[in-house]
């Protein structure tokens, strides 16, 4: 089919029109998304958040397992308990709860 200047000139508007819901459509799909990865870690982590905050440290990947094992965590494909999240992790030592948050969120994130 050739192109024809003169049907596309006919509806200026049309993409100028479209461009408005676009952005706001697009805005909304990536406050969506950074909610869903960012914010406050308790909401990903549920009770065990607060289990991180009233334990002793250090302590380390098998002592967390141990005693956290069967607490469920809300990753990208479902929820998994610590002991799924943290079993392709070595022993290794955690010196505060955000250690710990931060090694289980980035386990989840992969």
């Amino acid at each position: 089919m050739p192109d024809d200047k003169r049907d596309r000139d006919e509806h200026p508007d049309d993409e100028q029109r479209q461009q408005p819901a676009r952005r706001r459509e697009d805005a909304r799909d990536r406050a969506h998304e950074d909610r869903a990865m960012s914010g406050d870690p308790s909401g990903r982590l549920g009770d065990l958040d607060e289990a991180l905050e009233s334990q002793d440290y250090p302590i380390t990947t098998d002592e967390l397992v141990e005693a956290y094992g069967d607490y469920e965590i809300e990753t990208q494909d479902g929820t998994k308990s610590l002991e799924e999240v943290l079993a392709s992790t070595d022993n290794q030592s955690y010196d505060s709860a955000d250690d710990v948050r931060s090694r289980i969120l980035g386990m989840i994130h992969r």
